[in-house]
């Protein structure tokens, strides 16, 4: 159990960093730069499958987190 959880932790890092710069215009609000943050852009391709993979190992990874510290 603790080497699933582990090999699920190592690929939630790999695909967080995977992950292209949403918040790139985050450094502009903070500077003072006029940037459309909440700018709608919908992911396409390789982007939609990251995000959801992130999604799913992230929810994977919490539910390892509960049931090791249950047991």
């Amino acid at each position: 159990m603790k080497v699933f959880f582990l090999i699920i932790a190592i690929l939630l890092i790999i695909i967080v960093l995977l992950q292209s710069g949403k918040a790139e215009g985050a450094q502009g609000i903070i500077s003072g730069g006029n940037i459309d943050l909440f700018n709608k852009r919908k992911e396409r391709g390789s982007e939609l499958f990251i995000s959801r993979l992130t999604l799913v190992l992230g929810i994977l990874f919490f539910t390892l987190t509960i049931v090791m510290d249950v047991i």
